[in-house]
């Protein structure tokens, strides 16, 4: 069982990496935050280099973490996104401000945390973390029997055969 106190202190690190490098500054007028990552990307040649390497740490620690190959793929993936479209200037500094690859990686590797520890425990406690508890209890179960089987009387479906007459029959 993995030690869910240590990843949490690591998740929370490398999110403080991940906010530094993607979403540190505010642009004053439009409102968008940008991080070091859009800034070096700046600095042709060197700068999109230099940022993949807080963006390698990231994954490096995933894999450390114990995420599973799919996830390390998909940050990968994130990386080589954010790398490959960085290298066309000015386009690819204009989209890096809205990817965030770091922060993307984040949030996959602590949604991966968060589901393989979910499946550790019970089900019963995982139901009651999600609002199913009083689904279980007896009296409720029961109450939803009875409006479930509830019957009321039927309404035929075409009049003409119910055996009333209408104004309009021709009878």
């Amino acid at each position: 069982m993995p030690d869910t106190a240590h990843h949490e202190d690591r998740l929370q690190s490398l999110q403080r990496l991940a906010h530094r490098m993607d979403r540190a500054f505010r642009i004053p007028l439009i409102g968008t935050r940008i991080g070091w990552d859009s800034i070096l990307g700046l600095i042709p040649g060197v700068g999109d280099a230099v940022a993949l390497l807080p963006a390698g740490y990231i994954l490096l620690s995933g894999h450390r973490m114990g995420a599973s190959k799919g996830t390390l793929a998909r940050m990968a993936a994130n990386i080589g996104i954010d790398a490959l479209v960085g290298t066309i200037p000015l386009a690819g500094d204009l989209f890096d401000i809205g990817w965030k690859a770091n922060t993307r990686n984040v949030a996959l590797l602590r949604r991966h945390l968060e589901q393989s520890a979910a499946q550790d425990e019970p089900l019963a406690k995982r139901l009651a973390r999600r609002g199913f508890s009083n689904l279980i209890a007896p009296k409720d179960l029961a109450a939803f029997s009875r409006f479930a089987t509830r019957t009321r009387p039927r309404r035929p479906r075409n009049r003409q055969h119910s055996g009333l007459r209408t104004a309009f029959s021709n009878s």
